[in-house]
């Protein structure tokens, strides 16, 4: 067997081999042998069946695992020719070619390995970060909607209008071309104004109203309402006030922190203010690191490191771009594709720079993560999408057995990975 080796750059190599005759016939030879010593075929004896009688029995498969062999056997000699662990390849190799003669096989297997990456001294790209400045104001302001959200309803006795805000205790009817339609009507109900609860309209036609007046409501069903006898209909809804409710004002005090820091003895009003100015710098800095810091950290890394890439999964990304972009397409749209073989490879190849983009983050975020002892398990790759799922009101283990069977756990492990080690190098400079 004749092999040449071409070792193309870090991420990407050839073997091309003429594979003979001979070395086929000596592996048919070698494995039916070997199935002599263990096939079980009617008539002979078990370890005592000729070649002959192996040979009729498994025929053309002798021939394909003879083959299967020699590209085993080339594909060997190839990775110790340049040097090339075997646990540093991606993905299976790909057989690029497999062309049969008089001679034996033809035979070229294109390989792709994970990439050198210089990482260098990647800590010194990581800009400082300055922690968000939480205002007094603000965290009092946040302190005042958490006891709000505690406190009870009670009625408005001053004689005012309905504002934003207020919780209304009203009678309702609706009617569609004059006539009552079901689940339209409801007595003493409890509607908070600006919650958005009811018809686009209503709620805004309900403020300025006041206790035991009664008006008729104009709105419009939204297209895209549940029940289609009323999506996009006009529709009347009769409406009468008989309560005004709105929060009972609460005082910032020492009673108020023991009730919203109960794990604490000593809880006063100055730690109540504590915790909760820590939870805005954290909500604030989430949105920072999330909006800002995180995007601009991963393109400087992409910007400042040079690296091969794997050809093989280059092409992969791209045609998983034009993938999601055919399913974007209308079916006329689709037909002159079809018809266009040109444009289709042209509309490809638009794809080219974002999935190299792509793939060269991800090696990058590989590596830094070697380099930060950082990884994801199993399990809390399975209890993020569980606990995302529950957030959801969805069948956590539906959710993860489709996203098994998908292929997708790979991917939301490296955005994990990913989340995790910018994370870490940006916390490790805060100022």
């Amino acid at each position: 067997m004749q092999i040449t080796t071409n070792k193309i750059d870090s991420a990407n190599a050839k073997i091309n081999a003429a594979i003979t005759r001979g070395t086929i016939d000596a592996n048919v030879e070698k494995i039916a042998n070997q199935l002599s010593k263990e096939a079980k075929i009617a008539g002979f004896r078990k370890g005592k069946v000729p070649l002959s009688a192996v040979k009729k029995q498994y025929g053309e498969r002798l021939v394909q695992d003879a083959e299967a062999q020699a590209l085993r056997d080339l594909l060997s000699a190839g990775l110790k020719e340049m040097a090339i662990a075997a646990d540093t390849l991606i993905g299976e190799p790909q057989i690029a070619k497999f062309e049969k003669n008089d001679n034996g096989i033809d035979v070229e297997v294109v390989i792709a390995t994970r990439p050198t990456i210089e990482l260098g001294d990647y800590a010194a790209m990581v800009p400082a970060v300055e922690k968000p400045a939480i205002s007094d104001e603000a965290v009092m302001e946040r302190i005042e909607e958490l006891a709000s959200a505690q406190a009870p309803l009670v009625n408005v006795d001053e004689d005012r209008a309905l504002i934003s805000g207020d919780t209304a205790l009203l009678d309702f009817e609706g009617f569609v071309d004059g006539e009552a339609f079901e689940g339209g009507k409801a007595e003493g109900f409890s509607l908070r104004l600006g919650s958005g609860q009811f018809i686009p309209g209503f709620e805004d036609q309900v403020i300025g109203m006041k206790k035991d007046e009664e008006k008729t409501i104009a709105v419009t069903f939204p297209e895209n309402y549940g029940g289609a006898k009323l999506a996009g209909k006009p529709a009347e809804f009769k409406v009468k006030i008989h309560a005004i409710q709105a929060k009972e004002a609460v005082s910032v005090d020492e009673e108020l922190a023991k009730k919203m820091l109960p794990g604490y003895e000593d809880a006063s009003v100055e730690m109540l203010k504590e915790k909760v100015k820590e939870q805005l710098e954290t909500e604030a800095m989430s949105v920072k690191y999330n909006d800002e810091l995180k995007p601009s950290l991963m393109e400087t890394f992409v910007t400042a490191f040079t690296i091969d890439l794997p050809e093989f999964i280059v092409e992969q990304e791209m045609d998983m771009a034009l993938n999601k972009k055919a399913r974007e397409l209308s079916e006329a749209q689709l037909e002159e594709l079809r018809n266009d073989a040109e444009q289709v490879k042209a509309m490809r190849e638009t794809f080219r720079e974002d999935a190299c983009r792509a793939v060269k983050a991800t090696f990058i975020v590989d590596a830094l993560a070697k380099a930060e002892n950082i990884n994801v398990n199993e399990q809390e790759l399975m209890q993020t999408i569980y606990y995302e799922a529950m957030q959801m009101g969805q069948d956590p283990a539906a959710v993860y057995k489709h996203y098994q069977e998908s292929g997708y756990l790979p991917a939301i492990q490296m955005a994990m990975i990913e989340d995790r080690v910018l994370s870490k190098l940006l916390n490790d400079k805060i100022k």
